[in-house]
């Protein structure tokens, strides 16, 4: 009888762990990048009744679930124009930008590729909205200078102008120049959530710079939550959890008429 309450009160438990997902899914329906999670369940160890335990038998009780671990859905969401300059989505899944803590130096990664020009002692930089640094396809800072940009967009337009097919020097050389860089993982299942919508590497764990990674300048990646199926999984867990308080509830029912009848 006694295992009825842990099973029940077990339960309740795990399917509050369950609408806590969930609920943080809903809260970042609007954020930038945002990637759900999902939490999955395991099964507690069975017993036999009315048997030893090494014995086979069909007739065995359960000990409840346990939310075994929450895993991330790196795949890609739609994008929205926003037509900045440093906006940038990233269109294929499984990638990142790599960007440093300027205080302590530690690298994390993020879908988040609302960036802006940061302004610090020896010039611009490539910045988020927390003021990290986002890193070039050389894992370095990435300078922005100062340009005019009106008088770039008049140069532009008068090199459409004169083209020569002759440019594939010039070409060669702008593929060397820094520019905003994503990275991808070989198991990036394994990242860790740190917030603000930003991951870090386990130990054991290497980026990979995808040199031909997909993005769309000037757009925000939307956040991956499904309002619908984030609904269905509230229903769930409400009807989970009463069904545990519903056990418990059955159980001490049971434990009050066994006590009456004894006493």
């Amino acid at each position: 009888m006694n295992m009825s309450f842990y099973t029940g009160a077990a339960g309740a438990g795990q399917f509050t762990k369950k609408l806590s997902v969930v609920s943080n899914n809903l809260a970042n329906i609007n954020n930038t990048g945002f990637k759900p999670k999902t939490a999955a369940f395991s099964e507690l160890i069975h017993y036999n009744l009315n048997d030893s335990e090494n014995a086979q038998t069909e007739l065995q009780t359960g000990s409840g679930a346990r939310v075994e671990r929450t895993w991330t859905d790196f795949s890609t969401a739609g994008a929205t124009q926003t037509g900045k300059e440093y906006d940038y989505a990233i269109m294929e899944p499984n990638a990142f930008f790599m960007i440093q803590d300027p205080a302590s130096g530690e690298i994390t990664y993020t879908r988040n590729g609302h960036f802006h020009r940061g302004e610090r002692e020896d010039g611009f930089y490539l910045t988020t909205e927390d003021g990290k640094l986002v890193l070039d396809q050389n894992r370095q800072p990435l300078k922005l200078e100062v340009t005019d940009v009106e008088k770039l967009q008049e140069e532009s337009e008068s090199e459409d102008d004169d083209y020569d097919t002759d440019d594939t020097d010039s070409t060669e050389d702008d593929t060397d120049l820094p520019k905003v860089s994503v990275y991808t993982f070989s198991n990036p299942s394994r990242l860790l959530s740190v917030g603000d919508n930003e991951y870090k590497a386990q130990d054991g764990m290497e980026a990979s710079l995808k040199s031909d990674a997909v993005l769309q300048k000037g757009a925000l990646e939307n956040s991956g939550t499904d309002m619908a199926k984030e609904m269905v999984h509230v229903i769930e867990c409400q009807r989970a959890f009463s069904y545990a308080v519903k056990m418990i509830t059955t159980s001490d029912d049971i434990e009050g008429t066994i006590n009456s009848l004894r006493g």
